[in-house]
């Protein structure tokens, strides 16, 4: 049977009688104590901090040990977490950031101002910010507490905050005068927050433990947080109900399972937590193969996918059909009227033959299609891709590949001609969703970055722009050019975006407050036991 066929099916004979519903949270007092295990709906990560990226495994792991200067709440403010104050100059040419007093680093070292300069200059520019801070000219430190970012060129208030937001705060003492994506103790990292590390057992699980010196001294709350690592959904549930799991994050369990976790009052299904970081199932198109690397030939491809289908279908309806490079759900730039690509065979076809590539013997021409393999999501979405290219006769080799192969191929080797992948994207979409795009996105072997090799100068201008424009309004301008080139050009285009949701015991308390909960320290979490 077509894979279209039994999953329709499947779909139809489901009911999605599960509450959605968030975590108790009120009425209680926080308690200190307890151990909660937790899991993600991916692999085990390369490296437990990857300086380049790396994607949700290394994020998950590194973001309980390492901590930012500010987090970003689910209303799209900021809060203090190791900077105190952030206050911008009248022009945007310079930022002071005022820092925690009192802050220690895990190996009993003072955290201050220089550990920032070093990042800010060392870190955060060359490796994980790019364009977003190429305006960056020195950092003073006029004290152990405060740091002055000095500026060539403005940047908007939203992004500063933002970066400081996102990028994590490395050790100058342990990583000066030495490689940082190298360095081996990314794999035994040491931090200022809520939780040290202590061990890492691969192919199972990582153990952190309770800082005892945390700046806050309230937090964090559990004496042990367990990272595990399930291979595929259905052990991921078998694990909560079997009480091996207290609390799974980004759409863990398959959907179908829902109903019965949540029925018999034990499990809760929480869908906040995740504004910061717009999940979708993206497909990418190599510009550096022939056929693929014509405009009209993409095109043509996007009409024979039926992006409902897959929303409605392989992700049971926890998914929308996408539109531009932008998430819906990021209000601030999202522009509903892009060029869009309405699935129709016929037109599909007709577009291929007008491109060039009519059918001659049974076929257009065959497509090397790579499934990254880390979601099973993405193993069904392979499947289906491939039968609906070859309804418009165009050849499919499909490849599911494993995690480190899917990273290797896609953003290493660059081996193929069609990749299905995801992202999650941040809502500055400076640089966390531009740099699929933009020239200086293009890294060998830099994971979630352009790995199409796509490139315009057009767009790299636009994102310059964006980068430094302080209105908001003509900021959105900006956005919205931006978003109707590359939509044209279809690169890398979302086919759905993923509707995330956690499921956690209910007896885990104060969990997905945050606008990334999952790449949070959880000091704040506890146990009601």
């Amino acid at each position: 049977m077509p894979l279209r066929s039994a999953l329709s099916i499947t779909t139809l004979a489901l009911t999605f009688a599960f509450a959605v519903q968030a975590a108790p949270q009120a009425g209680d007092t926080p308690v200190k104590g307890g151990t909660l295990t937790a899991t993600w709906g991916g692999f085990e990560p390369q490296a437990l901090f990857v300086p380049a990226g790396g994607g949700s495994s290394p994020l998950f792991t590194s973001t309980k040990v390492l901590e930012r200067l500010l987090r970003l709440e689910g209303d799209f403010k900021f809060t203090p977490l190791l900077a105190e104050s952030v206050t911008a100059a009248p022009d945007f040419r310079s930022y002071t950031v005022k820092l925690r007093k009192g802050v220690k680093w895990h190996d009993g070292k003072d955290f201050t101002s220089a550990d920032v300069a070093y990042n800010a200059l060392e870190y955060w520019k060359p490796i994980s910010d790019g364009v977003s801070l190429r305006s960056l000219k020195t950092v003073e430190t006029p004290d152990a507490l405060t740091v002055v970012f000095r500026l060539d060129a403005p940047i908007p208030e939203f992004t500063f905050k933002s970066i400081l937001a996102t990028d994590l705060v490395l050790p100058k003492h342990l990583y000066a005068g030495k490689d940082i994506i190298t360095n081996p103790i990314n794999n035994t990292p040491v931090g200022t927050g809520p939780f040290k590390y202590k061990t890492w057992v691969r192919g199972s699980h990582v153990e952190l433990v309770r800082n005892e010196q945390y700046w806050n001294p309230s937090q964090p709350y559990l004496d042990k947080l367990i990272i595990r690592w399930w291979r595929d959904p259905a052990s991921r549930a078998a694990a909560l109900e079997a009480g091996e799991l207290d609390i799974a994050t980004f759409n863990p369990v398959p959907v179908p399972d829902l109903a019965r976790l949540t029925s018999g009052g034990k499990f809760a299904v929480d869908k906040r937590g995740y504004q910061n970081s717009a999940w979708v199932a993206t497909i990418e198109f190599n510009q550096r193969r022939e056929i693929v690397n014509k405009r009209e030939v993409r095109q043509a491809l996007l009409q024979a996918i039926d992006s409902k289908f897959i929303a409605n279908t392989i992700y049971y309806k926890q998914a929308r059909p996408g539109n531009g490079p932008f998430s819906s759900i990021n209000t601030l730039f999202y522009n509903p009227d892009l060029p869009q690509y309405p699935f129709d065979v016929v037109k599909a076809g007709k577009a291929l033959d007008a491109a060039g590539f009519p059918v001659k013997d049974g076929s257009r021409f065959t497509v090397n299609l790579v499934a990254a393999g880390w979601f099973e999501e993405n193993v069904k979405l392979g499947q289906y891709v491939k039968q609906a290219l070859e309804d418009v006769k165009v050849k499919v080799n499909l490849n599911v590949l494993d995690r480190p192969t899917s990273l290797k191929r896609i953003y290493g080797d660059y081996d193929y001609d069609i990749a299905l992948s995801n992202n999650a994207g941040a809502a500055e979409p400076v640089p966390s969703l531009t740099q699929f795009y933009t020239t200086d996105g293009i890294v060998k072997g830099a994971a979630f970055r352009n790995a199409t090799g796509f490139s315009r100068p057009e767009v790299d201008k636009l994102v310059a722009r964006l980068s430094t424009e302080t209105d908001e309004a003509r900021r959105k301008g900006i956005a919205h050019d931006f978003a109707r080139i590359v939509s044209t050009e279809a690169p890398i285009l979302p086919l759905v975006e993923i509707e995330p949701y956690t499921v956690a015991r209910k007896t885990v308390r104060d969990h997905s407050k945050s606008a990334n909960f999952m790449g949070e320290g959880w000091g704040e979490v506890w146990l009601a036991r």
